[in-house]
């Protein structure tokens, strides 16, 4: 089932049924399994789970950027109607940073600690267009301004160290858009980040979407607030697959899949008394090895017999919704009594 862009976005990015898998010695590590988004001009999606559910897997799969021995092992992706993952080496290097730009995790170990900021954002652009290094020099002093860093003249000559933690964050941000590309993929862009740096951040990639120098963000996060701040749709990933999908007012109001509904659960309520916050046992499963069936049933307080054996498919429901649950009613319902999975 395709994700469709929010009424009124053309697609932009269409990703179906992508796959990215890790050998390993004892198994092979199904880090994504099937899946399939699409991006609108002008839309920010957020593909949101636990750490380790593959996120940031499907981000370096969508660039064709996953580390050896990994690889992609099917699927398409096409922006503006070209087939990414077909093109040779050569050709597809002309997309990545221009047509898809990724901002990865971990800004202080993402920059290059031994060269000047200005001249990191100077290569990007050298390597995109046939510029002067005077000319990028000055387009690197601009960027710097266009992601809110004061003093951008004389900051465009700092080392990295000499950055704290937001403002490296948004150099990273400038030097994904010295490319003009059409699409940002922002891999946790906000962790770490006290709430007004990250406030910061947040208003920074949406002015980016509203004053039209990104055509769209793919926002990955495992912060639910972030996706309630920024994205207009969302994808609940788990364990490799798409549990769940909505618009984000959607998602929270109705949240379907039990999962979802646990997440969100576990979110703060400045109006709740409570001693501690409710939590999701155990942990994200080894995605070398699943356990049959529904990955989310070893967790699932809702958990049945069918649970263990069959995989629930995405189905497509109303308003551009899809959950993946073969028991969504009595979750939504709360028919079903609260047990332990065996």
């Amino acid at each position: 089932m395709l994700s469709s862009p929010a009424m009124g976005h053309a697609p932009l990015l269409v990703v179906e049924n992508l796959r990215v898998e890790f050998p390993r010695a004892d198994a092979i590590v199904r880090a994504v399994q099937g899946l399939t988004l699409s991006i609108g001009h002008g839309e920010i999606v957020g593909l949101v789970g636990e750490s380790g559910c593959g996120k940031s897997a499907a981000a370096l799969g969508l660039l064709r950027l996953v580390p050896p021995p990994g690889r992609v092992s099917a699927g398409r992706v096409s922006l503006d109607g070209v087939e990414l993952l077909s093109l040779p080496e050569k050709q597809l290097r002309r997309y990545r940073g221009a047509g898809l730009a990724y901002v990865p995790q971990e800004p202080g170990s993402a920059l290059n600690p031994v060269l000047r900021v200005g001249s990191q954002i100077v290569d990007v652009i050298r390597a995109h267009r046939p510029v002067s290094r005077k000319a990028a020099w000055e387009e690197a002093v601009g960027a710097l301004v266009r992601v809110g860093i004061p003093d951008a003249g004389r900051r465009v000559r700092d080392y990295p160290h000499q950055f704290s933690g937001g403002m490296k964050q948004r150099v990273l941000i400038a030097l994904a858009l010295a490319a003009r590309p059409r699409v940002l993929l922002a891999d946790e862009p906000t962790t770490a980040l006290d709430v007004t740096v990250q406030a910061g951040v947040l208003d920074l990639l949406r002015s980016l979407i509203d004053g039209r120098e990104l055509g769209g963000i793919l926002l990955i996060t495992h912060d639910l607030g972030v996706v309630a701040a920024l994205c207009d749709r969302v994808l609940v990933m788990y364990a490799g697959r798409i549990v769940e999908q909505a618009s984000v007012s959607d998602l929270f109001d109705d949240p379907r899949h039990p999962y979802t509904r646990a997440l969100i659960a576990s979110l703060p309520q400045p109006d709740a008394r409570r001693e501690r916050l409710p939590a999701i046992p155990g942990q994200v499963p080894d995605l070398g090895h699943l356990p049959a069936g529904c990955a989310f049933h070893p967790r699932c307080p809702l958990a049945e017999a069918q649970c263990r054996v069959e995989v629930p498919a995405l189905q497509s429901r109303t308003n551009g919704r899809a959950v993946a649950c073969l028991l969504e009613e009595e979750a939504v319902a709360g028919a079903a009594a609260p047990r332990s999975a065996e």
